[in-house]
């Protein structure tokens, strides 16, 4: 009597609701910690994006600029929807990234071809998992922008959010989808691609012996080396689509054309080099800060409520 054949080996381990639950919420907590914190970062940027009194300066002369016209609490305009937006956007990113990433990987069949077409699962997980973020995320970062770019739009995010909704209702809320769509995908792409090649550099470098014995400090320098690397990939990558958003939630350009529309009348109108460059240098700074904090609070955050490990297709050699 022939012997019934094993199953095949599963290629990744299951992750159950509850594992998902845990990435959520380590990934809601990093980057709303993060975003939060740098409020006043972001504040300046925008505003250096969309307003012609403070265009062409740095981040140190904006700044002062604003404190000295509006006083120090300018620079934490939109904090109420920076912290709820993000709480959810961080969330469903970390969480989406890792469903995907799972996904993607079950589908390539084997580990060889898993490894092999690893950039395309990054590209693809971390452009998937960020696009439903977004969903939740945009009614929060236009009252966000609202906030920061239009002095008196509201106290804050409940009186913003209402009348957003009460003005403009879903147009309002969605008027820069497409635009932040356009930033976030690239911000996630560069976020995570990068991050997961930053890894597979360091960990080849030191070899599989090295690694496994790496302590918890040296495994945070880990992270908030290839976190840094990885935020000005997504600084860069997504800047240009950024500086539009702003302007799209400011209220500029032709109002009667579709968002798509607006987005390419603005971005020839603001020509190459407005969009490659107005208010990169305080982008990178932040990006820098929020991606790398991101993924050290990420870290820490699994290992404290005891959620699996992310699943590695890095090649050794």
């Amino acid at each position: 009597m022939a012997s019934k054949a094993s199953p095949p080996k599963k290629l990744t381990p299951d992750f159950y609701a509850t594992d998902y639950l845990k990435f959520f919420g380590a990934g809601a907590l990093a980057a709303c910690g993060t975003h939060g914190a740098a409020t006043p970062i972001d504040v300046v940027k925008t505003r250096i994006q969309v307003d012609d009194k403070l265009k062409g300066q740095n981040m140190i002369r904006a700044a002062r600029t604003i404190v000295a016209g509006e006083g120090a609490s300018a620079l934490l305009t939109g904090f109420g929807p920076t912290a709820v937006g993000y709480l959810v956007q961080g969330g469903g990113k970390f969480m989406g990234y890792e469903f995907f990433k799972k996904k993607f990987v079950d589908l390539a069949g084997t580990e060889q071809t898993a490894t092999k077409y690893r950039m395309p699962i990054y590209l693809s997980a971390s452009a998937a998992g960020e696009f439903f973020a977004d969903i939740a995320l945009c009614p929060l970062e236009a009252t966000r922008i609202r906030l920061v770019s239009q002095r008196g739009f509201a106290t804050g995010l409940i009186p913003g959010f209402m009348r957003l909704a009460r003005e403009e209702g879903f147009r309002g809320f969605y008027s820069g989808f497409v635009p932040l769509v356009f930033k976030q995908v690239p911000y996630a792409i560069g976020q995570f691609s990068v991050h997961e090649f930053a890894n597979e550099a360091i960990f080849r470098a030191m070899g599989n012996e090295r690694k496994a014995k790496l302590s918890h400090l040296e495994s945070t320098g880990v992270e908030l080396a290839s976190g840094m690397a990885a935020g000005v990939a997504a600084a860069v990558l997504s800047h240009p689509a950024d500086t539009l958003l702003s302007a799209i939630n400011k209220g500029a350009g032709d109002k009667s054309q579709s968002t798509t529309a607006r987005v390419f009348g603005l971005a020839k109108e603001f020509g190459p080099m407005r969009l490659l460059t107005a208010g990169l240098a305080p982008r990178i700074v932040m990006t820098v800060g929020l991606v790398a904090g991101q993924f050290v609070i990420y870290a820490q955050c699994k290992q404290l409520v005891s959620a699996p490990p992310g699943i590695e297709i890095h090649k050794e050699e």
